[in-house]
């Protein structure tokens, strides 16, 4: 059963949707640029077969509030502001593409608050390419203000930015979308051997695996954090 609710975290009214039991151990999914917590219907309910999990709305996406005020570091705030509303002391944290880089950002900085890692096609961070840019089909559910302010950041994250991965304490699972995926690969392998506790697979269903291969997924980040 899917819950649906809001929190204020500081001046941003954050949505989110909740799988799985109420006293189950807590995991928060984080969407990627131009999608919303819906991305995660496929996999959030099989998640809550063992968790209980939130999809929340990053700011300027879905139900949550729109501000004009984008950057990733915000977004890792309202993440935390997040936790601490709820009362979540330490949690699983999955992030899909730009959301990745919010939770890596979340793991580098509040590294207390982070059981462990999963990064599903995750920007890594160095120069080029950021990646996918939101959906351009039809009505959109994202505020456009915010794609490119992300997305320069995505593409020029800065000379040291790869350093921070070094600052990551939780145990990390990076996994790629294969051949198939929109985004490029060829840095996964760099970001898996700067993070000190990194393992990376491979799941060949393109840049939204969570949402074409859901299964497989869900089971790829049961397995890990159960391990």
């Amino acid at each position: 059963m899917e819950d649906q609710s809001v929190v204020d975290v500081g001046d941003v009214r954050l949505a989110y949707r909740s799988w799985g039991d109420a006293f189950g151990s807590p995991v928060v999914l984080l969407h990627g640029l131009g999608g919303s917590s819906a991305d995660w219907e496929a996999a959030g309910p099989l998640l809550g077969r063992e968790w209980r999990v939130h999809a929340l709305d990053l700011r300027g996406h879905g139900e949550s509030d729109w501000p004009d005020d984008y950057d990733l570091e915000l977004m890792a705030e309202d993440v935390v502001g997040f936790l601490d509303e709820l009362e979540l002391d330490r949690v699983g944290l999955v992030g899909h593409g730009m959301g990745g880089v919010v939770a890596r950002l979340v793991a580098q900085e509040h590294s207390d608050r982070v059981e462990r890692l999963v990064l599903l096609e995750a920007p890594a961070p160095f120069p080029g390419d950021p990646g996918p840019a939101g959906r351009p089909e039809g009505p959109v559910d994202y505020d456009e203000n915010a794609v490119p302010a992300v997305r320069e950041q995505l593409a020029d994250p800065g000379p040291d930015a790869a350093d921070g991965l070094g600052d990551i304490v939780s145990p990390t699972l990076v996994v790629a979308g294969g051949p198939d995926s929109t985004m490029d690969q060829h840095r996964q392998p760099d970001v898996a051997s700067l993070i000190p506790d990194c393992r990376l697979i491979t799941v060949p269903g393109g840049h939204r695996m969570h949402e074409t291969r859901a299964d497989q997924v869900a089971a790829h980040i049961t397995e890990f954090f159960t391990s």
